[in-house]
């Protein structure tokens, strides 16, 4: 619904998946706050759960967004990275690959704390650079 100016958007909708998410452009007119990018960035990632991490991002990423952690094969069980959208919003956008117990979810990410205190490149890094 475009607002009254003809030149904003009052009201979108998107749908993914199952899950609708409501959006507009910035009022200040009508107390809105603006957008991150307005704000000087955000505190909130919004972390969404695909079937195909690896097209949605690469998808958004061809769209304008801008990679901010490459995906990779994370400790506890995700395929995962984050980007940001042109406006300044971050996402996560992520794949649930392997169901862990958290006893092997505290193992996995001690070694990967470790890892990356000493310097070392992660497996899903080492695959990324195989690639």
């Amino acid at each position: 619904m475009p607002a009254p100016d003809g030149k904003r958007i009052a009201h979108a909708m998107l749908r993914i998946g199952d899950s609708p998410l409501m959006l507009n452009d910035a009022f200040p007119e009508w107390g809105g706050k603006g957008g991150p990018k307005s704000l000087g960035g955000t505190a909130v990632t919004i972390n969404l759960y695909v079937e195909d991490c690896d097209a949605v991002y690469n998808r958004a990423v061809a769209a304008g967004a801008t990679a901010t952690m490459p995906l990779a094969d994370m400790f506890w069980g995700d395929r995962y990275g984050t980007l940001t959208d042109p406006f300044g919003h971050s996402w996560a956008i992520a794949t649930h690959k392997k169901d862990m117990t958290p006893a092997e979810i505290a193992e996995a990410g001690k070694k990967a704390m470790a890892a990356m205190a000493k310097g070392k490149k992660s497996a899903g890094e080492e695959r990324r650079k195989k690639n």
